[in-house]
């Protein structure tokens, strides 16, 4: 038996998936901030701060990567697709912050001011949003690097990733559509 539409199931359990999709990413990104405040970046590094970059937008590249195919394959493409995009741009966020922060604690005058973890998320979300106050900025030509690398990979995530993930809830959607259909 095949899985009912999402319209056509119960309310309630309409509800429940819906909480599911939002309640595991919420949990997921309340984890990563904990970890992000209790982990001890504060110390000085031995290995240089953009092989962490690095490292990081990998680990964000591969759960990308496993996200667009289980859209692909999921019974409600939609939702996964929102779960995706809920853990995701967390996890991104987090990368940076920890790259700024790290940087602003082991290379003094990287950035405008003393950054403390809340300022290095702030900033990171300033720069993903666009906004840019101007309060905090990057003053060492590593950090404006680090800068650059970041607002690429925002257009990145914004324009192809997005692209990708609705790619990935329609062909999710084709292929259950072709499932349904009797040969």
């Amino acid at each position: 038996m095949s899985e009912l539409e999402y319209a056509d199931l119960p309310a309630g359990r309409r509800r429940r998936l819906l909480l599911r999709a939002l309640l595991r990413p919420v949990v997921s990104a309340a984890a990563l901030v904990l970890l992000y405040y209790l982990l001890p970046l504060d110390r000085r590094l031995t290995g240089h701060v953009l092989v962490s970059l690095a490292g990081g937008l990998v680990v964000v590249a591969c759960l990308l990567i496993w996200q667009v195919r289980k859209i692909r394959t999921a019974n409600y493409p939609l939702l996964r697709a929102i779960e995706a995009l809920a853990v995701t741009l967390p996890l991104f966020i987090i990368v940076f912050a920890t790259v700024y922060f790290v940087t602003a604690h082991n290379v003094h005058g990287s950035f405008s001011e003393t950054l403390t973890r809340t300022d290095s998320l702030y900033f990171t979300v300033t720069v993903l949003s666009t906004v840019g106050f101007g309060d905090i900025t990057p003053v060492a030509e590593a950090a404006r690097a680090m800068v650059m690398i970041q607002m690429i990979g925002d257009l990145f995530l914004v324009g192809i990733v997005a692209k990708v993930i609705v790619g990935a809830v329609q062909t999710g959607l084709r292929h259950k559509e072709t499932a349904r259909q009797p040969d």
